[in-house]
């Protein structure tokens, strides 16, 4: 059986700089135009909600997935939501969905906003399958080619 298929126990914990090298290579392995060490950098810098899940003990922790996102004054703005590829289709996803609406919920959050690419069909089945709805769009605006960007869907869920 493949390892990522086994049975997993999996924990949250806070994003920090020392899995950094590790976030970023799974960012890298997951999307076309991934966010930078920078960007991680910078959110937690700015004090962003971003939390890892992992399985297994440290040091041979494995990285399942991680989201970054942004509060308001009565939201919450998902900004990267990413399950490492290898376990990618087995609901992890949903369980960190989960996660950041109880922590949302927490905030005093009346909603969680997102933006996703309108090519990224499987995200948007995950998000809509979750109680995300489309409210409306944002002409360019992820990076796609030199000359062109592409469109990015607007989702809410109301907490």
């Amino acid at each position: 059986m493949n390892a990522a298929l086994q049975p997993i126990e999996a924990q949250f914990e806070a994003m920090t700089p020392a899995w950094l090298e590790e976030v970023v290579r799974v960012e890298h392995s997951a999307y076309d135009h991934p966010w930078t060490r920078g960007n991680f950098i910078d959110s937690l810098t700015a004090g962003y909600q971003a939390q890892l899940l992992t399985a297994g003990a440290p040091p041979q922790a494995q990285l399942l997935g991680y989201f970054v996102a942004m509060k308001g004054v009565d939201e919450v703005h998902l900004l990267n939501i990413t399950v490492a590829p290898p376990y990618q289709r087995q609901g992890w996803a949903h369980v960190m969905l989960d996660a950041l609406a109880i922590w949302s919920r927490g905030q005093g959050a009346q909603w969680v906003w997102l933006e996703v690419r309108v090519s990224n069909a499987r995200a948007k089945v995950v998000y809509e399958r979750y109680g995300f709805r489309h409210v409306g769009t944002r002409r360019n605006y992820y990076p796609a080619t030199a000359s062109k960007g592409e469109d990015a869907i607007v989702m809410s869920l109301a907490l």
